[in-house]
C-alpha cells in the first residue's frame, strides 16, 4: 500500500503563488508515475500535471494541462518521498480541490497520463482558492 498526503493549499489573490506538496509513504518502490488532478465545484476531475518517477522503467515522461503550461511546475525528490507542484500566476479558474495520485503501471504513454484509472492511490485533497 501507498499513502499520499497533500498539503500547501490555501487562499490567494489572482497572480499569486502556492506550492502543493504530496508526501508518499508505504511501498513506494513500485510507484512509477505521479500526477496532480483537480476538481472544481460542478465540474469533472481533470488532470493538471503528471510525471514519471526517476526510476520508472519506461523512462521519463511528463504532461501538463494546456491551461497550466508555463505557470505550474511538477518536481520530485530523489527518493520518491516528496512531489511538489509549484503554481504561479494563479487565476480564479484554478480554484479547485487538488489531488495527488500514484500509479504502479510499468508503462504509461503520455496521452494516458491524465486517465484517472491509471492511478492506484489517491490523497484526500487540498483546497486551492484564488480570488479575483
Amino acid at each position: 500500500q501507498v499513502q499520499l498526503v497533500e498539503s500547501g493549499g490555501g487562499s490567494v489573490q489572482a497572480g499569486g503563488s502556492l506550492t502543493l506538496s504530496c508526501i508518499t509513504t508505504g511501498n513506494t518502490a513500485k510507484v512509477n508515475y505521479m500526477a496532480w488532478f483537480r476538481q472544481a465545484p460542478g465540474k469533472e476531475r481533470e488532470g493538471v500535471a503528471a510525471i514519471a518517477t526517476r526510476d520508472a522503467p519506461a523512462g521519463y515522461v511528463e504532461r501538463y494541462a494546456d491551461s497550466v503550461k508555463g505557470r505550474f511546475t511538477f518536481s520530485q525528490d530523489n527518493v520518491k518521498t516528496t512531489f511538489t507542484l509549484q503554481m504561479n500566476n494563479l487565476q480564479p479558474e484554478d480554484t479547485a480541490i487538488y489531488y495527488c495520485a500514484a500509479s504502479r503501471y510499468r508503462t504509461v504513454q503520455e496521452y494516458h497520463l491524465f486517465g484517472s484509472t491509471v492511478y492506484d492511490y489517491w490523497g484526500q485533497g487540498t483546497q486551492v482558492t484564488v480570488a479575483s
